[in-house]
């Protein structure tokens, strides 16, 4: 799930197009956006607190063939969560579980070097600051 949250919603478009265009898909919830809660915690072993809230999106399908799929990923693209549940509810069938095995396994590596590119940028940029101490003579 979250590969599929992070992957653009244009890829998980390409695969559903592939995998079941001829599923018959059924809403059972949403998809809906709302808003969670997310607390913090300092440290390791902190109270914990309200840090703030995030928007999120969720769906959850059936397929015509009884599988229920869940979707969930932060954001407001709900077409994006409907995607993600009919992935899920997909996997579940046997028949198409090595083909999205092999998806998320790209999208992983996919995801995996965008991330390196983005810490390689921020590390470009970085400023390490020093402090000299002073003696009074």
């Amino acid at each position: 799930m979250a590969v599929a949250a992070r992957l653009p919603r244009r890829r998980l478009e390409t695969i559903l197009a592939q995998l079941a265009p001829e599923v018959e898909i059924h809403a059972v919830r949403g998809p809906e956006t709302g808003l969670v809660m997310v607390r913090g915690r300092i440290g390791g072993g902190g109270s914990p607190f309200n840090l703030g809230e995030a928007t999120v999106s969720r769906a959850t399908v059936r397929l015509s063939t009884g599988e229920i799929g869940h979707g969930q990923l932060l954001g407001t693209d709900r077409q994006h969560a409907r995607l993600a549940a009919i992935l899920d509810a997909l996997f579940q069938r046997g028949d198409h579980q090595a083909a999205i095995e092999a998806f998320i396994a790209e999208g992983e590596r996919d995801l995996a070097e965008a991330d390196r590119r983005q810490a390689e940028e921020t590390a470009a940029t970085r400023v390490d600051f020093f402090t000299m101490v002073r003696g009074d003579d």
